[in-house]
């Protein structure tokens, strides 16, 4: 098996942690631990290590799904990683039928450009096929996906809303690619961390059907990264295989993750995210007025990224970004990461006065570049 190096990680790792400011952040800024009670007690492994079941039910509740529906996982990275060692590999995943049947399946259609991890590790299982979203609305064409699937497809793959470009695909396109999978009797998984930073969210994949798994963590739209809480929403065939190999990797989640994640979904929710939502709303209206004044362009997004055009003056989006970097501190994601080298990411979910401190540092190396040409 062969995994390609994760190029946004490599890069941050390569600048983060000298910068300034990082605006190639991808999630809402981070909530202070002080808002929680801090005290899980005794810090065993949670029991049974699939988590609460008292609590995946009420998560299970939110998809019209049983706790034996739902996986608790390490962030929303473990549990994307634990879906595709179920659904593929080369000894048979989980049949879309969801009656726990083993296929063979190792065919993965993956809806681009998006987070490497959810192409990257299909390809190390199996085969993909991606179904490119083009500039500028970035729009889902489930008849694309259609074309792209096989009868030996075993998964969907789509990340709604997008990261990076932040188009947040309409509930009438993401019933149509459901309705792919079930014709080839596969599954569609959406990795849907940014799906309740929208002002008015759409309904998750896994309440769709037998054929609907989410996938989702408390990191993007609650502001709670360093929980590492995410889960699975789906069928309990792909459930119960996920929760298999999870005894192979982190083995239970974390119990301060789920003491706090408790909390965070329960009467604390609807202030969490008013406060998040007002947050992206106020720094996206920052940023586009930003691109007006420096002539620049990208998709409307909800969430907290935007995949922006290069300014004039720069070859490409790496050059652009090392330039902002190496004479500003400010981080920002080149967009050759996701194969678009004519843009680059930029996440604004961070404090707005960070960001505007942020937007003005760059600002002063697109000037000094139309000042040089």
């Amino acid at each position: 098996m062969r995994i390609d190096p994760f190029g946004l990680e490599r890069w941050f790792a390569e600048y983060e942690h000298e910068a300034d400011i990082m605006l190639a952040e991808s999630g809402i800024r981070s909530l202070d631990a002080s808002r929680f009670d801090l005290d899980p007690g005794r810090l065993d492994y949670v029991i049974p290590t699939n988590g609460d079941p008292g609590f995946r039910a009420s998560v299970g509740d939110r998809y019209g799904r049983s706790a034996d529906e739902v996986l608790f996982t390490c962030g929303t990275q473990e549990a994307n990683f634990l879906a595709f060692l179920s659904l593929l590999g080369d000894d048979g995943g989980v049949g879309g039928s969801g009656d726990g049947e083993v296929g063979s399946g190792t065919h993965a259609v993956v809806v681009t450009p998006t987070y490497q991890a959810l192409h990257a590790v299909p390809e190390a299982f199996g085969e993909v096929t991606r179904v490119e979203l083009a500039p500028p609305e970035w729009e889902l064409d489930p008849e694309a996906v259609a074309d792209a699937a096989r009868d030996d497809t075993a998964v969907i793959v789509v990340n709604n809303p997008n990261n990076p470009t932040g188009r947040y695909h309409d509930e009438a396109a993401m019933r149509a690619v459901y309705d792919v999978a079930v014709e080839h009797d596969a599954y569609l998984l959406s990795d849907e961390v940014y799906r309740l930073l929208a002002e008015e969210p759409q309904p998750p994949v896994a309440s769709f059907g037998s054929h609907g798994i989410s996938t989702t963590s408390l990191t993007k739209a609650y502001g709670l990264a360093g929980l590492r809480f995410g889960w699975i929403a789906g069928p309990e065939a792909v459930v119960d295989r996920a929760w298999r190999w999870k005894d192979y990797t982190t083995i239970s989640p974390s119990l301060f993750g789920q003491h706090v994640a408790k909390q965070a979904l329960g009467r604390r929710e609807p202030r969490i995210l008013e406060e998040n939502r007002e947050l992206a709303a106020t720094n996206r209206a920052i940023v586009a007025d930003w691109l007006d004044r420096h002539d620049l362009d990208w998709y409307d997004p909800v969430g907290v990224n935007g995949f922006v055009t290069v300014p004039d003056g720069f070859d490409d989006g790496e050059s652009f970004c090392r330039a902002v970097v190496e004479e500003e501190s400010v981080v920002l994601a080149p967009g050759g990461l996701f194969g678009f080298p004519g843009r680059f990411r930029i996440g604004f979910g961070l404090p707005t006065a960070t960001l505007e401190e942020g937007l003005a540092r760059v600002s002063r190396v697109i000037e000094g570049a139309e000042g040089g040409a």
